[in-house]
């Protein structure tokens, strides 16, 4: 099958290696994680039911489908990658960190034996799951990363851009304003306010770093060029919508599984020079910002 179902602390499918290295040229390995408030151990909370589920569900986004696993031949695998996100936030962002690190062996492996990089996705803590793997993994085994709302901190960003690993990745970080007031509140309840959210982007930039700000109307008309129409639908807060914005997925699936089709450089050309700052939209006012996304 495409997608194989991995969770952290339990041991790994007993024919994920032989899958792996009995992947076609060309076809991409993908891990997939989620964000806080999901666990494997309940189910009511299973993410294996709900967002990484390979089987499509009414109303919710199934990413495994998204990005273009539907269990046919050479399209690749996808690792549905669960692990504990419940409890307090606190409590959920110090596990992510040692899920992440952990992780980081885990994709090392998957490149070897698959003989290519691993792409990473992850949402909220699945971001800094991410980004803590990429701090830990070996040299050229992670190729592109997709932040979407990561709830992580800048100088933890910037220490895993500064490791072996990210050498030869590239992570685009998917934020929006609509998202400004998790991003304050990850700051104020982890940090006290003293440490800035990747929601702001880094605090310099990177060459294979790009922050795509998706509720951003010149972001917008920028994704459209290049042939990913985004639906413009906005709303006054949602830490959800990077995933659930029409047409995003279909980005997320070149990026991902095509990166030569849409290089860094390009989508960066792209973009307008800068992300809107933080609060401008709640400031603006309903109307003004839906009026900006409708032009």
């Amino acid at each position: 099958m495409a997608v194989m179902r991995v969770n952290a602390g339990e041991p790994l499918p007993p024919d994920l290696w032989r899958r792996t290295a009995d992947l076609p040229p060309g076809a991409p390995v993908i891990v997939m994680l989620h964000g806080y408030r999901y666990s494997p151990r309940s189910y009511a909370h299973d993410p294996h039911r709900h967002i990484l589920s390979p089987e499509a569900t009414p109303g919710v986004p199934c990413w495994p489908r998204a990005l273009g696993f539907h269990d046919r031949p050479g399209e690749g695998l996808a690792i549905a990658f669960g692990w504990e996100a419940r409890g307090s936030l606190r409590g959920a962002y110090a596990r992510a960190g040692q899920v992440g690190a952990d992780l980081g062996g885990l994709v090392s492996e998957l490149a070897t034996q698959a003989g290519r990089p691993v792409g990473l996705i992850g949402h909220s803590l699945g971001g800094r799951v991410a980004l803590q793997a990429l701090a830990t993994a070996q040299a050229d085994s992670i190729g592109r990363m997709i932040l979407l709302n990561g709830a992580e901190f800048q100088d933890s960003a910037a220490q895993a851009m500064d490791r072996p690993a990210a050498v030869g990745a590239e992570v685009i970080n998917v934020t929006a304003r609509e998202n400004d007031l998790f991003d304050f509140g990850l700051e104020q309840l982890l940090a006290q306010g003293r440490r800035r959210a990747v929601g702001c982007g880094l605090s310099q930039a990177r060459p294979n770093w790009v922050d795509l700000q998706i509720d951003h109307a010149a972001t917008l008309d920028a994704l459209a060029e290049l042939g990913f129409p985004t639906g413009r639908r906005s709303r006054l807060m949602s830490h959800w919508t990077t995933f659930h914005r029409d047409g995003l997925f279909d980005l997320y699936r070149t990026a991902l599984c095509h990166p030569w089709a849409l290089p860094l450089g390009l989508l960066r050309l792209h973009l307008p020079e800068r992300p809107q700052p933080r609060w401008s939209r709640l400031l603006a006012g309903p109307a003004a910002w839906d009026a900006s996304l409708r032009a």
